[in-house]
């Protein structure tokens, strides 16, 4: 077990390609991401993620919990680099800079097929989705319900995001990613077994008021355009979320959270 290595430089290049992974392109080019502050890497660690690097302040009163994971990340093999105030200031969040983050290698998954989708499991479609926060709120209550996945269906915003990986308070370690097109998803649906669930100006049942189909797929468009004609087409049930004021939709994240409420609320107890 090698120990931490000291660095202390703005220009070190380390520093340099880690900080790098702020941007969308950098973090494609490498499959990385990076998640900050203990909650969130004690999350990774119990979802079986090991951080590639783990950066911490040489100066920082360690918690037991942070030196833990100090120590974790030594015996798992990871780069392990204590860097001063001013360094980690460059590579953590301005807002709400953290004394510790990890760097992860991103993971997606491969759908099962379709039909091999056993009754009960709930998954979610997000089309083309472009608010990182929404995104990250809406993985965060997929999470919370017990939901088996989400796929993110053609150009959505990037989940390992600094914003997204955030919002989802470390739901992102938890929660299996597929990602695809839409002609591809469109022919993976072709052997779903239960209801296809698309939320729609046009539908004419109250959410509240359905019995869902096991296994179900709740499908969710993007904000402002909605669903496109194609996936709406798709769905075997379209409802509707009622309103009493003069708005005709909701924020995207809300609306998702109470459909997943919705359709797994049988399931659920304290």
């Amino acid at each position: 077990m090698s120990a931490p290595k000291l660095i202390t430089s703005l220009q070190n290049d380390r520093v340099k390609a880690i900080r790098a992974l702020e941007m969308r392109k950098e973090r494609k080019e490498t499959g990385l991401f990076v998640a900050e502050g203990t909650s969130l890497l004690v999350t990774a660690r119990d979802n079986g993620f090991v951080p590639e690097t783990l950066v911490f302040r040489s100066d920082a009163d360690m918690s037991p919990i942070a030196q833990g994971l100090v120590d974790w990340s030594l015996k798992s093999g990871a780069e392990c680099l204590e860097v001063s105030e001013a360094v980690l200031g460059k590579l953590s969040s301005k807002d709400n800079p953290q004394s510790m983050l990890g760097v992860f290698k991103q993971r997606w998954i491969d759908l099962p097929k379709a039909a091999d989708i056993s009754p009960g499991r709930l998954w979610i479609a997000l089309e083309e989705v472009r608010d990182p926060g929404n995104l990250g709120t809406i993985i965060r209550t997929a999470d919370a319900v017990g939901a088996a996945g989400i796929i993110l269906i053609g150009a959505s915003c990037d989940p390992y995001s600094h914003e997204c990986v955030r919002a989802t308070m470390g739901s992102l370690f938890a929660m299996p990613l597929a990602r695809m097109q839409r002609e591809a998803f469109l022919k993976w649906i072709a052997g779903w077994q239960g209801d296809i669930v698309g939320t729609h100006l046009s539908g004419t049942d109250d959410f509240r008021a359905v019995s869902y189909r096991t296994p179900t797929l709740l499908v969710m468009g993007s904000e402002g355009p909605g669903m496109s004609d194609a996936l709406t087409a798709a769905c075997t049930r379209l409802v509707k979320i009622p309103m009493s004021g003069k708005l005709d939709s909701l924020n995207l994240a809300v609306a998702t959270a109470l459909m997943l409420y919705q359709i797994r609320g049988p399931q659920l107890s304290l």
